[in-house]
């Protein structure tokens, strides 16, 4: 499913890295613990949980195949990690941008709010902002109750989040509750991340905290998600719909307290009313029988095939509770085909859960698979390098739209210079070589670069944004005193390559 909430945010090459270095952690038989004290979970393997380490195995054959691989995933099985694995350079303490997944966590804090009697699901939008309404409001606006909102029925015709954020003076609740209702509320199922928005500004006004803090002490702590991040609005709201960053296992533990009927540890955490509220069917949302995205929507949660339900985010971040399974997967990842991502669950994974131990001697050789894992890398040609006086050299660019004046490429580094402000690209040749670079006009993410001569006169690195589901293949070309690099991205909202650069040796 295609995500609109956030519009095309066009980064370029100058701002084009992030995140960090890898490991990639196999599942070990046994009762070890992940780490000391007592939010720790309990790793034992599939095998002693009724998941055949060859389901495993054939699960991440099958997403490698057919999207490249994932960033990572984390299976939880009876309240315990029965896998996980993370591909090189993303890595395990790393939080990663969840996007459209932000989704089922706003949810969660409205189910708290109407627990503690601040709100009902029946109560109109345009209440909670006698300020902010417009002078006239329309029967339909009126109408537009939170079940709405949380269901994705508020009668807008299309999704309301670029006429929602582009509101010139910063004020969202305004833009959202400007824009024309043209649909009866309830009559029909827009995917709309402006609707969430207004769920965390409405949390926000009733109990005069954000998001992370309101959560903090009801989900975060109880569950053991100790830094959770959360974009926000020029208003200083929490955009709801998108922007929350934490780790694959803080999403396996949320999902884990969903399955359990909100609780976590045998303590009540989520209000179980809630939960089975929030994960039920409220609207249809199409009638394609194999389609993850048919099977109806709740509240902020999508359901599934196979009895299950998830939240889910752009470019591939899920939350896949399977009840029948007694069973959690948390993914991240930077995937164009999200359906063929669930096709490989229900296809490879989920046949091989079953209700006893299985017998199985598949383990160490899932271990060395697991333990293998990485991005795709450039592939270096045979007897391809850097032609004489290619490394150290400096290139006079061409005018370009990101302000870079200069190129030069050392052993290890492209950086690029302009306006006295050196962006240095670090790679290796061999290996993943962390560092930090700007990323969408924030200064410092972390990145991770990895490069080959792919031809005589071509360097290839590979950035990856190992916090992001972003990657970036830069393709430098030399020919003679010359230089072109060119730049693409593997997913987007928008366009995917930028601009190329082209410059001469000074």
């Amino acid at each position: 499913m295609s995500e609109t909430s956030m519009g095309a945010t066009r980064r370029d090459l100058l701002k084009g890295v992030a995140a960090g270095a890898a490991v990639c952690l196999a599942s070990t038989p046994g009762d070890a613990e992940a780490a000391a004290g007592p939010s720790a979970l309990r790793r034992t393997g599939p095998a002693a949980l009724g998941v055949a380490p060859e389901a495993v195995g054939a699960f991440i054959d099958a997403v490698n195949a057919r999207v490249g691989g994932l960033h990572s995933f984390m299976i939880m099985r009876r309240g315990q990690v029965a896998a996980e694995a993370w591909w090189a350079p993303y890595a395990a303490h790393s939080p990663h941008m969840l996007y459209s997944l932000s989704k089922s966590f706003t949810s969660t804090a409205v189910g708290f709010a109407v627990s503690e009697g601040l709100l009902t699901v029946e109560d109109p939008v345009v209440g909670f902002f006698p300020e902010d309404r417009p002078a006239a409001v329309s029967p339909n606006l009126a109408a537009m109750k939170v079940r709405h909102l949380l269901s994705m029925s508020t009668g807008h015709a299309q999704d309301a989040t670029g006429g929602t954020t582009q509101a010139p003076d910063g004020n969202w609740v305004k833009a959202f509750l400007g824009l024309p209702v043209e649909k009866q509320p309830g009559s029909l199922f827009v995917y709309n991340s402006a609707a969430t928005y207004m769920l965390s500004a409405i949390v926000q006004k009733l109990t005069g905290k954000g998001l992370v803090d309101y959560l903090m002490p009801r989900l975060f702590a109880p569950l053991g998600i100790a830094k959770p991040t959360w974009e926000t609005c020029p208003k200083g709201i929490a955009t709801g719909g998108w922007g929350l960053n934490v780790t694959t296992e803080d999403i396996a533990r949320f999902g884990h307290c969903y399955l359990q009927k909100g609780e976590w540890k045998g303590k009540p955490v989520i209000p179980a009313e809630w939960v089975v509220e929030a994960t039920r069917k409220h609207v249809n949302n199409g009638s394609e029988p194999n389609s993850d995205w048919a099977q109806g929507y709740g509240y902020q949660f999508w359901r599934c095939r196979h009895g299950a339900y998830r939240g889910d985010g752009a470019f591939g971040q899920y939350c896949i509770v399977m009840p029948e399974q007694e069973a959690v997967l948390a993914i991240t990842s930077g995937v164009g085909d999200m359906q063929a991502v669930l096709n490989c669950v229900w296809e490879k994974l989920l046949p091989g859960m079953g209700p006893e131990p299985v017998a199985s001697d598949g383990q160490a050789a899932l271990d060395r698979k697991i333990a293998a894992l990485t991005v795709p890398a450039p592939a270096p040609a045979t007897g391809a390098g850097p032609a004489p006086g290619v490394i150290g050299r400096t290139y006079r660019l061409e005018e370009n739209t990101l302000m870079a004046a200069t190129a030069r490429l050392t052993r290890g580094a492209l950086t690029l210079e302009g306006e006295g402000k050196p962006t240095k690209l670090s790679f290796g040749l061999t290996r993943w070589v962390p560092g930090r670079a700007p990323l969408m006009g924030r200064p410092g993410v972390r990145c991770a670069g990895r490069a080959a001569w792919t031809a005589p006169d071509t360097l290839t690195i590979k950035l990856c944004f190992t916090e992001t589901p972003y990657e970036e293949t830069l393709t430098c070309t030399f020919a003679g005193r010359s230089i072109t690099v060119a730049s693409k991205l593997n997913v987007g909202f928008g366009p995917t390559e930028g601009a190329a650069l082209r410059g001469v040796a000074e």
